[in-house]
Order: C-alpha cells, then sequence, then structure tokens
C-alpha cells in the first residue's frame, strides 16, 4: 500500500481504522486462546475451576500464596509487638540485638 498519495485526513482515518482492527483482532485472540485452554483441560480431565483455582501452577506446587500472611519466626522478649517473618531485611530491633553479640535463635518463637 502506497501511503505516499493520502492526505493527513486520510491518514488519520486509516490510523483510527487500524486502532479498530487491533482491538477487535485482541479480543478475538483472547477468546481463541480461552477457547485453546478449556480444551486442553478438558482433554485432560481437569476441572476449569481447578485449573484456575492453583493460579495456573498445578496442584503439585500448591496455591499461589498471594494475600496470605506469613507466620512470626522472631519476637523481641521484651515487647511482644516487635515481630518479624524472618523475610525481608532485618528490622533494626533484630539487627542490634544481634550486632549486641546475642544469638538469633534466643529470639526464635
Amino acid at each position: 500500500m502506497d501511503l505516499s498519495n493520502l492526505s493527513i485526513s486520510d491518514l488519520r482515518n486509516l490510523q483510527e481504522q487500524i486502532k479498530q482492527e487491533m482491538k477487535t483482532r485482541e479480543v478475538q485472540e483472547v477468546q481463541k486462546a480461552r477457547e485453546q485452554i478449556l480444551a486442553i483441560a478438558q482433554s485432560v480431565g481437569v476441572p476449569l475451576k481447578d485449573l484456575l483455582a492453583t493460579g495456573g501452577r498445578g496442584a503439585a506446587k500448591g496455591a499461589s500464596n498471594k494475600g496470605n500472611t506469613v507466620a512470626v519466626r522472631f519476637r523481641h522478649p521484651d515487647n511482644a509487638s516487635q515481630q518479624w517473618t524472618g523475610r525481608g531485611r532485618q528490622p533494626k530491633w533484630v539487627k542490634e540485638w544481634v550486632e549486641g553479640g546475642k544469638s538469633l535463635d534466643k529470639l526464635r518463637v
């Protein structure tokens, strides 16, 4: 297609048509993918609800932990409100405890 002969107005109209066609095709592709996933799940005997419930990871690996709370593994002996799961950076009070020569195991819950 030779675009050099088109006016600005024609080019803008073409651009709008392209945007609309892309949206239509994206919707069609998503629908096609859903149908393929459903067909695969049915062919192996996996209910779609089970497939979605595990976040697509499969039953062997377990469900997603997103949104779940993590158990506290460390707690300050003098102030029970100061606690840490053991994940991420050490809180200041844990760092001071360890730098003071005390064992982290003494904070373990």
